[in-house]
């Protein structure tokens, strides 16, 4: 009797450990599991606009080049600002872009955000203009004023701060919301009294639509181009992203050696004329780089401010959106 117990017991716990292994092993196996930095998505879908380098990199191809290696397919989606482009971020629709600093500022504050800081990109040219014939000669004229820019966008904190410098608030002006296309044909028709707008379509503005520079973003607090991504799929994927920092930072390298060839292929992309890319690659810094104490602290500072004005619901850490930090 006390043998075929013993035997029972042995073989009852064999049979455990022969479960937990099976157990184990299809754990290991399972796709959750096996889902690393290391590994390669089926896709990465890269958001894009008008104004950002990424337009170069599309239609030059180097990004479909390096991930098709690794079996990755890329899809390109186009918006006129950084705050649609964001919505489709935080949506899942899109795992990588380029934005201006304010609008990632509230899309991290937006509950639920996925954002993360990648790197960054020098300033583009920006600026609040005012047709030629404007009796508009000082940022204090501005004063009930309708001036148009995209809700949310770099643009935005342009003019808040441009406000500030005559002791304004955006309170003493009339807020036009506008997308830039829509924003350039009410400025031509006069619909408005001024617009910020950023490089090509400021320049373009200066060069086409009869505008002058009211007051240009130098001397303002500084607001950086961002490379961004959605946290789930950049920290799965670091790899992906890498590869675009680097291939973006080659697309730099070219336009800035060669802005002639860069204008053309841009020109003939956007439908804004070479003469206003040459204008607009003369007037602006190239690279991309990893984040710097510099760039978080400047991204504080326009979060903090947002916040003061009510423009987000919450404080935010900038930093705690930070993948990589140099």
């Amino acid at each position: 009797m006390k043998r075929r117990l013993l035997l029972f017991s042995v073989l009852s716990a064999f049979l455990l450990l022969a479960a937990c292994g099976q157990e184990r092993s299809a754990s290991l196996s399972s796709p959750k599991q096996s889902a690393s930095t290391d590994s390669w998505p089926k896709e990465l879908h890269v958001g894009f606009q008008k104004s950002s380098f990424s337009l170069f990199l599309k239609e030059k191809g180097y990004l479909e080049k390096q991930l098709q290696k690794h079996g990755v397919q890329v899809k390109w989606f186009e918006f006129q600002s950084g705050p649609p482009l964001l919505e489709a971020l935080n949506a899942g629709q899109i795992d990588i872009g380029y934005v201006g600093g304010a609008p990632a500022v509230l899309a991290q504050a937006n509950p639920g955000s996925k954002l993360v800081y990648i790197a960054y990109e020098p300033e583009v040219a920006r600026a609040i203009i005012v047709p030629k014939t404007s009796p508009i000669r000082t940022v204090a004229d501005l004063k009930g004023k309708r001036v148009a820019f995209g809700k949310g966008s770099s643009a935005h904190y342009t003019l808040l701060t441009a406000l500030e410098t005559a002791g304004l608030t955006l309170d003493d002006i009339s807020q036009v919301y506008l997308q830039p296309a829509e924003a350039r044909t009410a400025f031509e028709r006069g619909d408005v009294d001024a617009w910020a707008i950023w490089d090509p379509f400021l320049a373009d503005a200066e060069v086409n639509g009869g505008a002058r520079v009211l007051i240009d973003a130098n001397g303002l607090p500084k607001q950086y181009g961002l490379i961004v991504g959605r946290k789930e799929y950049v920290k799965q994927y670091r790899k992906v992203a890498d590869v675009v920092i680097k291939e973006l930072g080659k697309v730099h390298q070219e336009i800035q050696s060669s802005p002639d060839e860069a204008a053309r292929l841009l020109a003939k992309e956007t439908k804004i004329g070479e003469d206003i890319w040459k204008k607009t690659l003369s007037r602006r810094g190239y690279g991309g780089f990893p984040l710097t104490k510099e760039v978080i602290d400047a991204q504080q500072r326009i979060a903090d401010r947002f916040y003061e004005l009510g423009l987000i619901p919450k404080t935010i850490k900038v930093r705690d959106a930070v993948i990589a930090e140099q």
